[in-house]
């Protein structure tokens, strides 16, 4: 049985919160790191205690927690009771089967979003599923495994590069979901090499390998669809529940992300329906390939079958025959066939049957 449907299993019968780790262990260990800064400090802590993330809660300062692996439930735990998040919050977390959504609580935000990756290697699309914890000033990411997925964000956070350091916790929350969104256009730019190619080969030689590869591909496409789709309309829920942490300057960042969302899945029903398209041409072109097949099966029945008229003829045994002791019969017979098969032949290329 599939480690997921084992671990669904196990969570069958416990009350509604309890934590029971759902999909994929991703990274050996969990790694924790906390980062504090505002316009002029920036400090890290890796593995930090829980005396540091009581004290982070209450600073003035912007918190991000980055959570990598999902697996060990007593440290998650742990970050739930410091941040009193509610138990079933917890337990969509380590369920990495959940929809991209969004929740509100009193204190802080839910937020649930998936990176997609494509793999050339097995030609599959790789979902990690990214949780999120938004208050008026913290960010608490939780992710499936420990690649440096945000640490492009940290360097520029770090350098002080850009609004990163004059600003909120919320926009903090928009370069995530922009890195993010970001990939996606990644991802369709190497899908999009996979479509022309695929496309290629069908047109010049279409097999029914072909057929399976472009089903395959409107299956991921549909995957992808499904999983952008609720992320565009969480991001219209941000923009419309007038969040009380976002401010309005901040709002227009999050509209620019709804754009390129918009963007994404507009890219999707193209390739949906260009995939839908290659379909029925692959189909047309296995069909004209059998007709021609079967034309020219046809011709050369045609042509065949005054010969075989005249070696039937030729091939009976009446004693009485014409011809049939005449010395130059045989030679006449050939000649005749020869002549009848060219004669056919050339109106049939004058009718352009061939």
């Amino acid at each position: 049985m599939p480690a997921k449907l084992e671990n669904t299993a196990d969570k069958a019968g416990l009350s509604p919160g309890t934590l029971v780790h759902i999909g994929e262990q991703k990274t050996e260990e969990v790694q924790i790191s906390l980062i504090e800064y505002d316009g002029s400090r920036f400090w890290e802590s890796e593995d930090p205690s829980e005396e540091e993330l009581k004290a982070c809660r209450e600073a003035p300062s912007i918190t991000w927690i980055r959570v990598n692996g999902l697996h060990d439930l007593a440290r998650i735990e742990k970050i739930g009771r410091i941040f009193d998040l509610h138990p079933l919050l917890m337990e969509d977390i380590v369920s990495t089967e959940q929809r991209p959504k969004v929740d509100e609580f009193e204190e802080h935000l839910f937020l649930v979003v998936k990176m997609l990756s494509y793999d050339k290697k097995q030609h599959s699309i790789l979902q990690e599923q990214i949780s999120l914890i938004f208050g008026k000033n913290f960010l608490i990411s939780f992710s499936e495994n420990k690649r440096g997925l945000f640490d492009p964000l940290k360097v520029r956070i770090q350098k002080g590069k850009g609004r990163s350091r004059k600003k909120g916790a919320d926009y903090l929350l928009y370069m995530v979901l922009d890195l993010i969104v970001d990939k996606y256009f990644v991802l369709l730019n190497e899908l999009e090499n996979v479509l022309e190619a695929t496309e290629d080969e069908m047109i010049s030689a279409p097999t029914p390998e072909t057929l399976q590869k472009i089903y395959e591909l409107k299956k991921q496409v549909l995957l992808l669809n499904r999983h952008i789709q609720p992320l565009d309309s969480l991001i219209q829920d941000l923009l419309s529940d007038n969040v009380d942490w976002l401010e309005e300057e901040t709002m227009l960042f999050y509209r620019d992300l709804d754009d390129h969302c918009t963007r994404v899945l507009g890219t999707l029903n193209h390739y949906r329906d260009m995939l839908s398209g290659m379909i029925d041409m692959n189909l047309s072109l296995v069909s004209n390939k059998t007709n021609d097949v079967m034309k020219m099966l046809a011709i050369i029945a045609t042509i065949f079958m005054p010969l075989t008229f005249i070696a039937g003829i030729y091939g009976m045994n009446f004693e009485q025959m014409p011809e049939l002791k005449w010395p130059w019969g045989y030679p006449m017979a050939i000649g005749l066939m020869v002549l009848v098969g060219i004669g056919m032949g050339m109106y049939i290329k004058k009718q352009k049957w061939l």
